[in-house]
């Protein structure tokens, strides 16, 4: 590769130019640059130093945004060396070749992380040229090198030198890959940050627009022969909550901590849910969180063995304490007092997670050749809108046990069948192929008393079948969508047994 001779420097992100400058300067670089970029390297005796202006012979404009769209700037980066027609034009003109550029950009990212950011400061940190001159070096980047990150100078640095100023073919090229995933990364914050402001898009966008880093390289996928990772943006969720202690996270963690985390976002009061294979095995809620765990727990003490567990509080001692007595895998919630750290962080395999809210996104589910991608299930249930079907009407602790069995049945896998009492799930039964397979799973599984609890489940009930089964174990009321062509033999069924039977018209499958 022939010897760099030229460079353009025009950065937002000064870190390390001052260095870089100089370095390529003491090998004989020409350098261009621009506004501050130039004043700091004229400040730091950088030379020789030219100002973009003294090329193009046309000053800055409009408050700088244009500097650096001229043609010959874009004439110096652009010309192919390697043909003698591109070589005549610019000199023709008088334009100087521009072997390297390096250029990062405004920092929309930085500003657009203010939700109230006005529109007008959002569209001034939208950057044009340097886009444009990345592309540029990019697209001709046998010739020119790109440079987008001062993280690289070093390195360059040391080529430049063991090279008398020269880059290798590899570094070019491994150098314009990197700079199209910058400008990709950089259209795409603008894109999504302006599709945020009124008046708002459809819920789902017709571009399915998926891009995040690689955070954590997992040891393995649900089994270990299947390679996995997760990918993140931001700090919110369980993708980037914050490990506080133990062993690494698995991708089995991370999507029972998920199913656990959405659970838990149910409940205003202080609430506790444990999770096995994306299923609730127990969730309850109470005046302190340390009880919500006691009346979680007790419902499938054994199922809860190996579990993970979410909480809407910040876990306390005593909470940590009755934690510490069954073997768990990994435990989120918004916080941990330091009394309940020194008890979890005795147990050196438990996972443990500092969870921030994040706002509810779509749903997106990978199919073979493509994604499916719904908005999230965000209904919550106003008893006044609900439809008291039967000759009885629930009385107000059957109303109390229902809303919440309702609730814990929208995270239960399909077929669900959530059998309840006033905050707290008596036993469930999920993902059976037919409905009263699931209310007989619910009923085997049942380690506190049956009796007087309601029955809630997500779908409509087909026959009459699973609501008679349900009566023989002692339920006393039924929560669900209704909506079935058998609806009005199920609603004699439930008043032939004595049951009130409430229709919400929602219905809450998750597959």
């Amino acid at each position: 590769m022939p010897r760099i001779e030229r460079a353009l420097l025009s950065v937002t992100d000064k870190t390390g130019i001052v260095d870089f400058a100089r370095a390529l300067t003491s090998l004989g670089v020409e350098i261009v640059s621009t506004g501050g970029t130039y004043r700091i390297l004229k400040d730091a005796g950088i030379a020789p130093l030219r100002e973009v202006a003294s090329v193009t012979e046309f000053p800055e404009m409009l408050d700088g945004r244009v500097k650096t769209i001229h043609p010959r700037i874009a004439g110096g980066i652009l010309a192919m060396r390697s043909r003698p027609e591109h070589m005549s034009a610019i000199k023709a003109h008088g334009i100087p070749k521009i072997d390297l550029v390096c250029v990062n950009l405004y920092e929309f990212e930085k500003i657009a992380a203010d939700p109230d950011a006005p529109l007008a400061e959002l569209i001034e940190n939208i950057d044009i040229g340097g886009p444009t001159m990345i592309r540029a070096a990019a697209k001709n980047y046998q010739d020119v090198a790109v440079v987008t990150a001062s993280s690289d100078y070093p390195s360059l640095i040391e080529e430049l030198r063991a090279t008398d100023g020269s880059l290798s073919p590899e570094t070019h090229w491994n150098l314009a890959k990197k700079a199209f995933a910058t400008t990709a990364a950089y259209d795409r914050a603008v894109s999504l940050r302006l599709a945020e402001i009124p008046p708002a898009n459809e819920p789902l966008r017709a571009m399915l627009d998926i891009r995040a880093p690689r955070t954590i390289a997992l040891r393995y996928g649900e089994n270990p022969h299947q390679a996995a990772a997760l990918y993140a943006n931001g700090k919110t969720g369980i993708a980037g909550a914050e490990q506080l202690h133990g062993k690494e996270l698995s991708y089995n963690n991370l999507v029972d901590l998920d199913a656990a985390w959405q659970l838990i976002g149910e409940f205003d009061a202080p609430a506790s849910a444990i999770i096995k294979h994306t299923n609730p095995c127990g969730c309850a809620e109470a005046t302190t969180l340390s009880e919500s765990y006691r009346r979680a727990f007790e419902a499938d003490p054994i199922s809860a063995f190996g579990g993970v567990l979410a909480f809407n509080r910040e876990l306390d001692r005593e909470t940590a304490e009755e934690i510490a007595k069954t073997f768990i895998e990994a435990i989120a919630a918004p916080g941990y007092s330091e009394d309940a750290l020194k008890i979890l962080n005795t147990k050196k395999n438990l996972r443990l997670l500092r969870v921030m809210r994040s706002a509810l996104e779509p749903v997106v589910k990978s199919i073979t050749g493509g994604y499916l991608v719904q908005t999230p299930d965000v209904h919550h249930l106003v008893r006044s809108e609900a439809q008291v079907k039967t000759k009885r009407a629930p009385s107000d602790e059957e109303w109390a046990a229902l809303e919440f069995g309702w609730k814990v049945s929208k995270h239960v896998k399909s077929n669900a069948i959530v059998y309840a009492r006033a905050g707290q799930s008596v036993s469930v039964g999920a993902g059976q192929m037919s409905r009263v397979d699931s209310v007989k799973v619910g009923a085997m599984k049942a380690v506190l008393p049956l009796k007087g609890t309601v029955l809630a489940s997500d779908a409509f009930f087909p026959f009459p079948d699973g609501v008679e089964e349900a009566a023989k174990l002692g339920i006393t009321a039924v929560i669900q969508p209704g909506g079935s062509v058998k609806d009005a033999d199920v609603i004699a069924a439930a008043d032939r047994l004595g049951l009130a039977m409430v229709f919400t018209g929602v219905r809450h499958f998750r597959h």
